[in-house]
């Protein structure tokens, strides 16, 4: 368990460790919640076309799925065509 302190401005930091192993980045945004006197931070979870918008781009999946069936096509028989 890490201690921090409340700045003048109510701002935390959160240590490092914690935020490497939860990927934060400056700029996160949490839920924030009370459990008795527990304070409950949950990171939002970023919007998943946004996480994935460019990951992929250079890759053809279209032209890697149709090569692939083609090779199944040839490697047990074309019969169905």
């Amino acid at each position: 368990m890490a201690v921090t302190s409340l700045s003048t401005r109510g701002q935390i930091v959160i240590p490092k460790w914690i935020r490497e192993t939860l990927k934060l980045k400056s700029g996160a945004k949490f839920f924030i919640d009370l459990d008795g006197d527990r304070i409950i931070l949950r990171p939002v979870k970023e919007d998943l076309a946004a996480e994935l918008y460019g990951k992929y781009r250079g890759v053809n999946l279209l032209g890697d799925l149709l090569r692939e069936h083609r090779e199944e096509l040839s490697r047990y028989g074309n019969s169905k065509r």
